[in-house]
């Protein structure tokens, strides 16, 4: 993943009022008001992804503004709804250029909602050793580092954004995601498809290499056999008929299967009546490529049956098949 600070590109969608509870990324869609230009400020930590939003967000129709000073969001806010017929959505990338920025950035955001401007803020960020990582891959110093190391201004620019990440309406964890899983994931929260259903998705994971960061339900299917010990298989991934076949004809397997899609009936309802626009259920064996793969495809046909053209959007992914 490139480091963030780069040129802007397009923007997303829709607002949630600012305000002092954040939710996660995939808690993140409030209602859209029919009217009106819809402001997304992109922020967060140098590296985290920001440049590669924008460049999505773009492709995906939004008219994107990069290294916007916050005193600036007030005049473009109003520019974009002077133009809200032609510009629909706008985006705004800001980045920390000093100690004033998140302070200034409260204000200007507090302005917005005074004025009853919707918008939404998207704050982008990874750990302290992903970001070192990608910023040693293209030699180039972190800006708030000076005369220090790169994680010096990492740790600075962690601390000095800590209240805006808290007051976030998004935040989107890229520690884990290259550029193209980033981009799927900015595609899925602000490309232009049914925002009335819940999108829905389904993260196979192995345990050992640490929990997805954004599940919203978390699923241990280590109470079946591993096929991983039956020679045959462990080539394989859950995505094979033989995987899957062994896996789901364990005893339990289809029971839990019914039964877990029958608890999450009256959760998609709610989170349905919350407005809650994004859900993920995170399904997890040991190194996520047998059992939580064939669970997560077995687990999405019964919600995709029961819901019906009506019911959520189910999508799968797979986040350590591949992995050693």
């Amino acid at each position: 993943m490139a480091v963030s600070g780069a040129p802007a590109l397009a923007a997303p969608h829709a607002r949630g009022p600012w305000h002092d509870g954040r939710v996660s990324e995939t808690e993140a869609a409030a209602s859209t008001p029919s009217e009106g230009a819809e402001l997304l400020v992109i922020t967060g930590l140098s590296g985290a992804g920001r440049s590669t939003a924008a460049h999505v967000l773009e492709d995906l129709g939004w008219y994107v503004v990069d290294n916007l000073p916050p005193q600036m969001l007030a005049p473009l806010s109003q520019l974009a709804a002077s133009a809200a017929d032609t510009v629909p959505k706008v985006a705004v990338v800001l980045d920390v250029r000093g100690r004033g920025f998140s302070a200034d950035l409260f204000a200007a955001l507090s302005g917005l909602e005074e004025r009853g401007v919707r918008h939404r803020v998207l704050f982008l960020e990874a750990s302290d050793a992903a970001l070192v990582r990608r910023f040693e891959s293209v030699r180039r110093p972190h800006p708030l580092q000076g005369d220090g190391r790169v994680l010096d201004g990492i740790v600075t620019e962690r601390n000095l954004l800590g209240d805006l990440r808290a007051a976030a309406d998004i935040v989107i964890d890229t520690s884990d995601r290259n550029v193209h899983q980033l981009a799927a994931t900015v595609t899925d929260r602000f490309g232009e498809v049914d925002r009335t259903r819940l999108r829905l998705t389904l993260v196979s994971f192995g345990f050992k290499y640490g929990l997805p960061t954004d599940a919203d339900h978390v699923v241990d299917v280590r109470f079946l056999p591993n096929p991983h010990w039956v020679p045959a298989l462990r080539p394989h991934t859950g995505k094979d008929a033989d995987v899957s076949e062994y896996v789901l004809g364990q005893d339990g397997a289809e029971e839990f299967l019914d039964r877990y899609a029958s608890a999450l009936e009256p959760v998609i309802a709610g989170y349905t009546r919350e407005n809650r626009r994004y859900a993920t259920i995170a399904i997890g064996c040991t190194g996520g490529k047998h059992r939580s793969v064939a669970m997560s495809e077995a687990l999405a046909a019964r919600l995709r049956e029961a819901g019906g053209e009506h019911g959520p959007a189910v999508r799968v992914a797979h986040r350590d098949v591949g992995r050693e």
